[in-house]
Order: structure tokens, then C-alpha cells, then sequence
């Protein structure tokens, strides 16, 4: 995959010490990735880069919306998202990226691309699942939900019946509450 420029850190002049970078991220970064998810993204990316003598430690926060599709009703809808991450960056032999939070990057390397954690970050911080709000609280208006409900068993008013049918089931319920 292609690395984007603008999300390559230089840290080699950097002096020791905590360093701040800001990023934007709208819907052509995931096109890059192609990840087709996302209608439209509005997420801003603090990242934290604190230069030691022999090792990196790389703080990342993002917060924003994404436009995704409801699973229940396939409204589109905007999504708040929040997440972070730190990571440390050691130098070593050879690259490896075996761990989640440690990345041992060789010496002698100048610059670090996090384009791949940020991704990461922002596509972890999605619910599972995606619920319209207004699905939630009652407020949607959909011919989806109409559907669903009118196709929805009526669970309730079938254990009604049978609860007033079956006088055994009192005699049972009698049992346990009388051994208390």
C-alpha cells in the first residue's frame, strides 16, 4: 500500500521531549484504504509524540463523526466515534510489529508512518453494531420499521393465552412462591 506523505513523522531532527501533531480525516483518507464502510468522515486526530533517548512513545486520541448505514433500518446516519491508543516504538535489528502496542523499528531509520494505526483506530472505534438513534429512542420514521414490526411474532399475547389456558402452570407457580 502506498504511504501518504502527510502522515509520516520525521522524528530524527526532533529534540527529546513532547512533540504535538494534528490531523484531519475526511471520507478520501479510507478511500485510499478502500474501505467502502463510511459515507463521509469528519474525525480529528491528536497525536502525541514523545522523543526519549532510546525509544519512541506515540499517544493517539481521535473523535469524530462517520456517516454509516443503520443494520436495523439502512437509514443512513451520523455516528459519534472516540477512541486511543498509545503505542512505543523501540528501535532493534529488524522491523517487527508483532505486538498490538509495540512496534521495534530498525536503527538507523528516520521516520515513522502511522497512517495504518490511525486507520485502525478510527475503524475499531464503530459499534459492532450500528443503530440509527432515533431506532433507540422511538423517533424514526421508517417504512423499514413498519415492516419489521408488522413481520415481528406476537410473542407476548401467545404467552398470555396460554398462561390463562393452563391451570397447571398456576399449581407449579404455587409451589415455588408457597417454600418461601
Amino acid at each position: 500500500m502506498k504511504l501518504l506523505k502527510e502522515f509520516t513523522i520525521q522524528f530524527v531532527g526532533l529534540k527529546l521531549g513532547k512533540h504535538q501533531f494534528e490531523y484531519q480525516i475526511g471520507q478520501e483518507f479510507f478511500t485510499h484504504f478502500g474501505y467502502e464502510d463510511f459515507n463521509d468522515a469528519n474525525i480529528q486526530v491528536h497525536v502525541l509524540l514523545e522523543k526519549k533517548n532510546t525509544l519512541l512513545e506515540v499517544h493517539f486520541e481521535i473523535l469524530g463523526i462517520v456517516n454509516v448505514y443503520c443494520d436495523v433500518t439502512n437509514e443512513p446516519y451520523d455516528q459519534p466515534i472516540q477512541n486511543e491508543f498509545d503505542l512505543v516504538v523501540n528501535f532493534g535489528d529488524e522491523y517487527n510489529d508483532e505486538e498490538i502496542d509495540l512496534l521495534i523499528i530498525p536503527h538507523g531509520e528516520y521516520e515513522l508512518n502511522i497512517q495504518q494505526y490511525i486507520y485502525e483506530l478510527i475503524v475499531l472505534a464503530i459499534p459492532t453494531k450500528r443503530v440509527h438513534p432515533g431506532v433507540e429512542d422511538g423517533t424514526l420514521e421508517s417504512e423499514m420499521l413498519d415492516k419489521l414490526e408488522e413481520l415481528s411474532p406476537k410473542i407476548k399475547e401467545e404467552k398470555k393465552d396460554q398462561e390463562e389456558s393452563d391451570p397447571r402452570w398456576n399449581t407449579l407457580k404455587k409451589l415455588l412462591t408457597d417454600n418461601k
